[in-house]
Parts: structure tokens; sequence; C-alpha cells
């Protein structure tokens, strides 16, 4: 349950405090982590060892101890030095290595929980008595972020993560597949929308020193008990979808953000052609020219104002309204009525929509 890395980084750690050589050997005989190097040698004794029972004794000049996990025994540590205090030395790190057995266990039986709640694996009865276990408030307000990158996961994606929320008992960072990191977080009563987006930007911050790590945040909406913990999940996994669609140039989206695209996001592909076919008569809205495109867009960002739309393209209010009135030719839709903006509007999200499912199938 201990990675040997954490071991070794322990036995290290100890050793440069009482200078006391140690070994971590498991019941099988494997060395795990050792801080001399003849650890091999040791590695019969301390299966003999294993069968002893004596919980520790002097073999070899070495001091060797037992270290359980509830009774049943998972390590065998060698302390040995020249020290008359290599004994009590190697009982305060057995029992240093004893919690950490039952501090890895506690946050893998958590960790465990976390993910059945958040894939909706557990009925409602259950949620509340492995939480009461668990000692997991289950009225506490939540939300969940999910992180995002572009590359393999390695594991240091997710302790980078783990470093920011893992030592707030409160707060859990997981992971239910090889593609997104996520965080369940408590947060309390006089947290505002402001607050969760600065709580996604310092997540963000935790990337950006590596140019070659592209990082998407999403988060779903704030929920009050346990039991919705999986609704906000599935808000925030929704939000990092429609987040790619419409708002590509966002690198952060919560869900309550998300506007008509939600909406969109959630209608079947054969309704939208339907949809497009019926507005433009078989053409889409992706094919008219750049220009034409350019100018659409800018109309859209300033609210179909004429005056401000020629201002910022630096052109004469006439050749806007020249470009409108052919637009509306070729498609029937005048973009300077407002019914016929909206559902122009519509139409190119329902297009960038298609054109996103379409990636996905290949």
């Amino acid at each position: 349950m201990i990675s040997n890395q954490i071991l070794q980084n322990t036995i290290d750690g100890l050793k440069g405090i009482a200078r006391v050589d140690f070994c971590v050997i498991d019941t099988e005989g494997k060395v795990l982590a050792t801080t001399f190097s003849d650890a091999e040698s040791y590695v019969n004794p301390a299966l003999s060892f294993v069968d002893s029972p004596a919980d520790s004794q002097v073999v070899q000049g070495c001091q060797f101890f037992k270290v359980f996990d509830e009774h049943q025994l998972e390590y065998v540590l060698l302390a040995d030095g020249d020290s008359e205090d290599v004994y009590m030395v190697g009982k305060m790190a057995s029992f240093q290595i004893q919690n950490l057995l039952v501090a890895y266990k506690e946050r893998f039986d958590k960790d465990n929980f976390v993910k059945n709640l958040l894939l909706d694996n557990l009925l409602l009865v259950d949620i509340y008595n492995r939480a009461k276990k668990l000692h997991i408030e289950t009225d506490a307000k939540r939300v969940v972020y999910l992180v995002e990158t572009n590359r393999e996961k390695e594991g240091n994606e997710l302790e980078k993560v783990r470093s920011l929320f893992g030592g707030k008992t409160r707060d859990f960072v997981t992971a239910v597949d090889e593609k997104n990191i996520i965080v369940v977080k408590e947060i309390s009563d006089n947290e505002t929308p402001e607050d969760l987006e600065k709580t996604a930007e310092v997540i963000l911050n935790l990337f950006k020193t590596d140019s070659h790590c592209e990082t998407y945040i999403s988060y779903g909406t704030v929920v009050n008990e346990i039991k919705d913990v999986s609704r906000s999940y599935k808000e925030a996994s929704m939000a990092l979808d429609v987040g790619k669609i419409f708002f590509e140039e966002k690198h952060i989206i919560a869900y309550a953000a998300l506007g008509i695209g939600r909406l969109i996001y959630q209608l079947p592909i054969p309704l939208c052609k339907m949809f497009i076919r019926e507005i433009f008569d078989g053409k889409s809205p992706d094919e008219f020219d750049e220009e034409t495109l350019t100018t659409i867009n800018k109309f859209f960002e300033n609210s179909l104002n004429v005056s401000e739309t020629s201002r910022q393209l630096y052109i004469h209010r006439n050749t806007l309204v020249y470009r409108l009135d052919k637009l509306q030719k070729s498609t029937g839709l005048d973009l300077r009525v407002f019914e016929d903006a909206i559902t122009f509007k519509i139409a190119l999200m329902v297009v960038k929509y298609m054109k996103y499912m379409e990636t996905l199938d290949y």
C-alpha cells in the first residue's frame, strides 16, 4: 500500500537524523528500500525471522523488527549502526512505518469511497454508512473540479494537485481514469463564484511552468450533500466537453457559464443535421468565406450594432450594410433582426457541435 519511494524517503530521513542504517524487506524476501549496499545478504535471515515468534531480535549484528498492519505482518525492518541506541531507534522507525501503513490505508479507503461516489456505484444507504465510518462530513458544501492535461499521466500531475489539497483532510484528489484528475473540494458558506474561479486559477498555475502541458479545468455547481457530489462531477465533465466546443480559448470553464451551449450539447446529431438543412437549405454556415464569417462574428460581438461593428472592422458603414444584405439574400436571414440573428447564432453553434462530435468518431 505504501510505495517503495515513500519507504525509501522515510528511511533516508531517519538515517539522516539518527545516523543508523535501515532496510525494509517484505514477507516474501524482496528488498523494498535500503540505505546500505549489502541488503541482499540479509534476505534469508529476514525470511527466517518472519517465521519466528519473536517481534524483534539481533541477527548478524543487526536489529530485526516486525512491522504489522492490524496484526498482519507486512515488513521486516533492519536497523544497523554503532550507536548503543540502535534498538530504540529501530523501534521508533518501525512505529513510524506502522503509522504510515495506517495513514495510507485510510487514504486508500477514502479514495476508493470517493471514486465509487463519483461514479454512482453506491446505494444511498451505503453512501451515508461508509461516510460515517470514514469520518467524512455528509452535509458539507462541495464542488467538483476536473483537471485535464494533454499528455499521458505519469503520476506527477496527480501528485502536483495533491500537494495543493492533500494536506486538507476535507478535500479529496483522485482519478477515475487515465485522462482526468478530480478534486472534490469542500467550501465554506461565504465562498462566492469568484472564489471558485480563483481556486481553478490556482490549480491551472501549477502547470503553467510546463510549456508542453496544455491544461483545461472545469467545475460543476456547489452541492450541499455528499449524495449529490456525483452530480457536480457530471456537470464538470459536461463543462469540459462543452468548453472545448464553444469556448476553446478558455482554459477554465464553469458549468454555470455554459449558457445555450449546454442545451445544444445534449441534442441528437440527426436533429442537428435536420435543423441545418431547414435553415440553410442544405448548405452549412462554415462554408461562407472568411470575410463573411469575420463580419458575422464581429457583428454578434457588438450586439448587432452596425456602427460599432463597421468601426472595429475598419470599413464604411455602407460596406457592412452591403455585406449583411448579401448574406440575407443567400440565407434568407437578416442579422439586423433579432430573431434571425438568434437563429443564425444557434446554427453556428450547432455546426461547431457537429464538427466536434465527428472528431470523436475517429
